[in-house]
């Protein structure tokens, strides 16, 4: 049977990244794992070396690079996206107010997902709205886990400062008062691959004169729960 998709760089891509899922490997470990020309097989190691999807270990031998461990996250953040509906949906009813899951892209946090409060006053965030990183209980719990030079660069922007992101990474979630727009009051708290890194945000957002200035002590178990639900939703579709 023909295994071929017709392009036939892409199909000697990927027998070496076939072959390295065996383990690290020399140059003459893959030219008779894969059946490729040495000169073949060199070029195309070192080309997926530069796109990371291929790297080195202490030896020099040729490893599976972590560009794949990223798109595999991606893949699992997708799987997210599909399941969040539901939980959204059921934070928003035992909280009474819209709920959003939020992801950052580069200097912005987009809403990929959201579930509105049906009538009365409400805070709406339409799917794929764009806020800056600079405000907001969503900004605070996907910066709080970051890089820490990201971290020193987000803040320098920020009306939040270090202590309170110290705050957010040791108590679980983050609240923001009037931080992004007058009068709205928000709760988010964080979700993670199975790798454990920090990937969205939920959040449930509404006017200060129901959430209060304090609106962590009404509803961040409620966030925080649903929150943990959609990490344990990637963590088993990643062992499935």
């Amino acid at each position: 049977m023909d295994i071929t998709s017709g392009v036939g760089v892409l199909d000697k891509a990927a027998l070496v990244l076939t072959a390295l899922e065996n383990g690290p490997m020399t140059l003459a470990g893959l030219v008779t794992a894969t059946g490729l020309a040495r000169p073949t097989a060199h070029r195309l190691a070192v080309a997926l070396e530069y796109h990371r999807l291929v790297g080195r270990d202490l030896n020099g031998c040729f490893v599976l690079g972590p560009r794949l461990v990223e798109l595999a996250q991606a893949a699992g953040e997708d799987r997210l996206l599909a399941t969040a509906g539901p939980i959204l949906i059921r934070l928003r009813d035992i909280t009474g107010e819209s709920a959003q899951l939020f992801r950052r892209q580069g200097d912005v946090r987009i809403c990929v997902a959201a579930a509105e409060r049906p009538s009365g006053l409400r805070d709406t965030v339409p799917v794929g709205s764009q806020f800056t990183m600079n405000a907001g209980s969503a900004a605070q719990v996907l910066l709080a886990w970051d890089e820490p030079e990201r971290i020193s660069r987000g803040l320098q922007r920020s009306v939040f400062s270090a202590s309170s992101l110290a705050t957010v990474r040791r108590q679980g979630w983050a609240q923001s008062v009037a931080e992004r727009e007058p009068g709205v009051a928000s709760i988010s708290a964080p979700v993670r691959s199975p790798g454990g890194k920090v990937i969205a945000a939920v959040s449930v957002s509404g006017p200060i004169e129901r959430l209060t200035r304090q609106p962590g002590r009404l509803h961040a178990p409620a966030v925080v729960a649903a929150a943990e639900r959609l990490s344990d939703m990637l963590r088993k579709s990643a062992v499935e």
